[in-house]
């Protein structure tokens, strides 16, 4: 049994959407999914002490922080992966 055209809309206002900035669309992430910053700069912070400590001559400090930072970027994309897990969830609500 096939299926004809899908009813037409029923006329009234479109909605309207408003351009949205830089700065806009960066708190609005960043309020939908607060991990993800986090751990972008936590991840700036671990690389530049371990930069820091490598140019010192520090290397026992420099490696440790090397490490740290793969800890760190690892927790970032399990936030960015979770953050996208639930908006799908939330889009398919």
């Amino acid at each position: 049994m096939a299926a004809g055209p899908p009813p037409p809309l029923p006329p009234g206002p479109l909605p309207v959407f408003r351009e949205e900035g830089f700065g806009d669309k960066f708190l609005r992430k960043t309020r939908e999914n607060p991990l993800v910053p986090l751990g972008c700069l936590c991840t700036l912070g671990v690389l530049t002490y371990g930069l820091i400590s490598f140019k010192r001559g520090d290397t026992r400090r420099s490696q440790l922080m090397m490490r740290a930072r793969i800890l760190a970027q690892g927790f970032t994309f399990a936030a960015l992966l979770g953050g996208m897990v639930v908006t799908a969830v939330k889009s398919r609500q």
